[in-house]
């Protein structure tokens, strides 16, 4: 194993002289402005956390580049981050317009980024979906969402400003999965905000943690190093070791893909 290879001592993979890149709706909200402000916040993390560890690391906004532009860009890339932002557009997983927070969609961002999940499955790019990531993974493979959670527990909290709703919750991780040999087998305190969920679980994919109430938390393929949480290891409020771990999975299974090469 090469030094660059090797975990630094926290027990998180180096990335040094990898590329990374972290892939946004939008690059600016001027139409909401408090939103705005936060996603810079959650986006500024991830690429803090990559920094630190050494990914060689670039933003790109899918809403703003388009599909061609957008692979085009992330083409010799080592792996990616899709990170959260607004709703799928329903007619991407069959469903109907009209349902409880709906809000704005972005459609050229959903057919950009779902373009780039269904490559990253196809080349076996090591790729992390964040909250609408994860959900962008499952719509590239066939699955559907539940378009509004009702809120019974507490669990989800998704209707609102979601720097002022993020919520601490449990969820069980699935032993076997690549999320539990990150993450630690068991229960993880997440930290969350959101109004929809995976329903039926796309193809190739398995899940990897739940709720107490049963909804998805996280999704992984089976064949491909590709992992999406329903949760934001990002948000500066988050369990700090979290997104250095997800991160740093990346890591790992590019470089196991550069020596099985």
């Amino acid at each position: 194993m090469s030094s660059a290879a090797r975990p630094a001592r926290s027990g998180v993979a180096r990335a040094d002289g990898l590329r990374l890149a972290v892939v946004e709706v939008v690059r600016h909200r001027p139409w909401a402005p408090d939103y705005d402000a936060y996603a810079q916040t959650l986006v500024g993390r991830v690429l803090e956390v990559a920094a630190e560890a050494g990914w060689q690391a670039g933003r790109h906004a899918a809403g703003d580049l388009g599909t061609e532009a957008l692979l085009r860009a992330t083409d010799l890339v080592d792996a990616v981050v899709v990170v959260g932002g607004e709703d799928i557009a329903p007619h991407r997983y069959g469903g109907g317009a009209g349902y409880p927070g709906e809000g704005r969609h972005d459609d050229v961002a959903d057919a950009a980024q779902i373009a780039l999940v269904r490559r990253a499955v196809a080349r076996r790019t090591p790729l992390l979906g964040i909250c609408r990531g994860l959900q962008v993974v499952n719509v590239a493979l066939g699955g559907t969402l539940v378009q509004h959670l009702h809120d019974d527990g507490g669990l989800h909290r998704g209707a609102g400003a979601v720097d002022r709703l993020m919520v601490d919750h449990d969820v069980e991780l699935v032993g076997g999965t690549r999320l539990a040999a990150l993450l630690g087998p068991g229960v993880a305190t997440v930290r969350s905000a959101h109004h929809q969920a995976v329903g039926r679980v796309g193809d190739g994919l398995r899940v990897s943690a739940r709720a107490s109430d049963g909804s998805v938390e996280a999704l992984e393929h089976a064949t491909a190093p590709v992992v999406g949480v329903q949760w934001h290891p990002e948000d500066r409020g988050a369990e700090r070791r979290q997104l250095p771990l997800l991160v740093g999975g990346l890591a790992a299974s590019a470089r196991s893909l550069v020596v099985a090469a």
